[in-house]
């Protein structure tokens, strides 16, 4: 039986077992000398084997031998692996040329696709196309929070009463939950689970969506407005306390800016940046991980009292304008902004949104009823 990455058949009773890129070690040759070493690492066009451009085949035919493929130059050599003090490379010509050709076919389908994966840009919020997927009826009347769960279904928080529902993906309910203490934001933290920040409490609750029940009850210090998950740490908006950062470890807490923030304000991060709204100043701010602002955004003409927040994969930033009952996406370094849907698109007091970067889908909330699902492309390579 005869393997060749994949790929096998049967050669005359001879067995051929593939060996992915390897040097030929010099404990197969002990009586060689170094320099005699390094001659032999070399193959027929000058170059050390590798998995790229040589396949290594070790036939078991009455004495070990190595046979390698050059799919260079088409040819093949055998190697004697026996600790002999002489030996030599045979050329010849006997690995199937069916095989060569489809290792060399899919060798240069991988580089195509390597090349089409690094030229693609990143994506310019002038060329993203939103296209309304669902229109969904959450029946609440305050909602704070909402997230796209792994499995697509759809979490929102509901401020009062105090609640959280959970819709399947098709928009129906799938289960609701009260009796939590007072909700505000929601966020997904992996493990089945959500955090969800009180306004109220002073606390931050873990809850298990498949066991639909509060799990763990974190104290903190200050009230808690919006909130994004990241490492194992909750970054939340502490009000008059600035940014601040929990670890779900040991609960320990740390400041990321002290800055005084605005009620109601929500946080995304991305890389090592950080987003939030001030709708007291109708802005949005960019800083580091260090507090240190890169930039604000201010445009009460199409932005006006910012709540939600979230980002996409290149570090545009979607924000929901709650009076100006507009979203509007903002370009990485806050220069530009585009304005993507309004009134007329059923914005009514839009409170909250998220950007799901791994399906590419943005889900707005209305404060009251109407939420909407979206799939946001670029118009320019649509067919990815």
């Amino acid at each position: 039986m005869r393997t060749v990455r994949g790929f096998s058949g049967y050669a005359c009773g001879v067995i051929v077992t593939a060996l992915k890129g390897m040097y030929i070690s010099k404990s197969q040759f002990s009586n060689s000398t170094d320099q005699n070493m390094e001659n032999r690492r070399k193959l027929c066009c000058g170059e050390y084997f590798n998995e790229e451009t040589h396949v290594s085949l070790t036939v078991v035919h009455g004495m070990d031998r190595t046979r390698y493929h050059c799919l260079q130059c088409d040819k093949s050599y055998t190697q004697r692996t026996k600790h002999n003090s002489h030996v030599k490379l045979v050329h010849e010509n006997t690995l199937d040329t069916k095989n060569v050709q489809i290792l060399r076919r899919n060798k240069e389908q991988k580089n195509k696709q390597a090349q089409i994966m690094m030229t693609v840009p990143n994506r310019n919020i002038d060329n993203l196309t939103l296209t309304l997927q669902k229109c969904i009826n959450t029946e609440l009347t305050n909602v704070y929070g909402c997230s796209i769960l792994p499995d697509g279904r759809l979490v929102f928080s509901n401020y009062y009463p105090y609640m959280i529902s959970v819709l399947k993906s098709d928009g129906s309910k799938d289960f609701e939950m009260d009796k939590i203490g007072d909700t505000f934001d929601v966020v997904y933290i992996g493990d089945d689970s959500i955090a969800i920040t009180t306004r109220v409490s002073k606390n931050i609750n873990i809850i298990n969506i498949k066991k639909r029940k509060v799990e763990k009850t974190i104290q903190v210090n200050s009230n808690s407005d919006g909130v994004v998950y990241k490492d194992g740490h909750l970054i939340y908006c502490a009000k008059e306390k600035g940014l601040k950062m929990i670890s779900l470890n040991d609960e320990s807490t740390s400041n990321v800016t002290n800055n005084k923030l605005s009620d109601y304000a929500y946080v995304t991060t991305s890389g090592d940046k950080l987003f939030y709204t001030d709708p007291d100043n109708n802005s949005v701010t960019c800083c580091d991980y260090h507090g240190e602002i890169l930039w604000t955004f201010c445009n009460e003409n199409v932005l006006r009292r910012p709540f939600g927040i979230s980002v996409d994969n290149d570090e545009n930033a979607f924000v929901v304008g709650y009076l100006s009952n507009t979203v509007v996406v903002i370009s990485p370094d806050g220069q530009r902004f585009r304005l993507l849907l309004s009134s007329e698109d059923g914005l009514l007091f839009p409170q909250v949104l998220h950007y799901d970067q791994s399906t590419n889908t943005l889900l707005v909330a209305n404060q009251s009823e109407d939420a909407w699902l979206y799939e946001v492309k670029d118009a320019r390579y649509s067919y990815f």
